[in-house]
């Protein structure tokens, strides 16, 4: 293999100039619309204790499987044994169309409390997909040119510390929300991982900037963020709206707002993403029906209606139930704010009440709860 002098020029960037694998994977990764790669090693012992107080105190909710696969998350030779060396990539994911204000347009959403919110990066197709196909063929690829190579790629699906492989590769730091931040990217963007048997050299890690700032901690709705770094999950919108099965807990309803899929409050107002990157994916781009839409209308989405406007999107794996759970607690809040119209109350009421005998106890309650806020 011949190396280029633009290829130099970015081995020596990436501080790994011993090895040229690492110069080609990355021009590979970036053909495939990965934004960086990095390499880290297998050794995550340091992050046990962490993770082991983290689970002891019960942070992770109803997500059991985190608590079932205890330390194997940090332990990635046993996750895939002969694992010597992770890459993890990144993939920016703000829609190719997003305005430079885009985080004050984001705000204003929060705004217009007849107007259903679903988070920037689940607008478009369900990245699980996107990145795992990529990573497959990036995988190949280095198969193809690198000899026998051992690997498995992981993309938010199986037991990884993402987060913490990615701070440790040199991708960025993380932030007190807990989120990996980039100087040059801010934190929209998504992270994937190949496990490899090839030893590869470890790239540097980057030093942290949050600096004094705060931003993160004091936006969010329910206080999820408990101290710089730890969030409790069980308080965090995107857990309630996304991998919380039952009923939202009363106190945390009004916190909610609009927010019926994820929430992007902690950054929106970091400082940090007035660098985030378009994607040049198609992709992410926002689909119809899922942005500006109002609440209502969103409530009165059949079973086929959801399935058709959620196919190939992340939204689908909530399942129509929670999603109509969402939406009605976010018209229950609405109905108790003075920010909508004569004809956008009037239409929220008919829409809950038609809601009313949903055979599912789950809808009928949140939907009682909303209709609460009539009178």
């Amino acid at each position: 293999m011949t190396i280029n002098s633009t290829q130099i020029n970015a081995q020596s960037d990436s501080g790994q100039e011993g090895n040229p694998w690492v110069v080609q994977i990355q021009a590979w990764a970036r053909e495939l619309g990965f934004s960086q790669i990095g390499v880290a090693g297998v050794d995550l012992s340091s992050a046990e204790a962490g993770l082991l107080a983290w689970l002891s105190q019960g942070f992770h909710g109803d997500m059991a499987y985190m608590a079932h696969h205890g330390l194997k998350r940090a332990r990635p030779a046993e996750l895939v044994p002969g694992t010597v060396s992770v890459i993890t990539a990144r993939m920016d994911y703000l829609p190719r169309d997003t305005a430079e204000d885009w985080q004050d347009t984001e705000l204003a959403r929060l705004q217009r409390p007849g107007e259903g919110i679903v988070s920037v990066y689940a607008r478009g197709r369900d990245y699980h997909k996107v990145l795992r196909n990529r990573l497959q063929k990036l995988a190949d690829t280095m198969a193809e040119h690198m000899g026998p190579l051992g690997y498995r790629v992981f993309t938010d699906s199986a037991p990884v510390l993402e987060a913490e492989l990615a701070a440790r590769s040199g991708q960025g730091w993380r932030g007190k929300h807990t989120l990996l931040l980039n100087r040059e990217a801010g934190s929209m963007f998504f992270l994937g991982e190949i496990y490899v048997d090839m030893a590869l050299p470890d790239s540097a890690p980057v030093q942290a900037h949050c600096g004094s700032c705060s931003a993160c901690i004091t936006v969010c709705p329910t206080q999820a963020i408990i101290a710089p770094h730890r969030l409790d999950a069980r308080r965090c919108i995107s857990y309630l709206t996304i991998e919380h099965a039952g009923p939202i807990p009363l106190e945390l309803r009004p916190l909610m707002g609009n927010r019926i899929y994820g929430c992007d409050d902690c950054q929106l107002v970091c400082p940090w993403n007035k660098f985030a990157q378009r994607s040049a994916l198609p992709d992410f781009d926002a689909r119809e029906g899922l942005t500006g839409m109002q609440l209502a209308t969103l409530l009165d989405w059949t079973e086929g209606t959801f399935l058709r406007h959620t196919e190939g999107s992340p939204i689908r794996r909530i399942g129509h139930v929670r999603w109509l759970r969402n939406v009605a607690v976010a018209m229950g809040n609405a109905l108790h704010g003075a920010g909508l119209s004569v004809e956008q109350r009037a239409a929220m009421v008919q829409s809950l009440q038609r809601r009313t005998n949903h055979p599912d106890p789950l809808v009928q309650e949140h939907v009682q709860w909303a209709l609460q806020h009539t009178t």
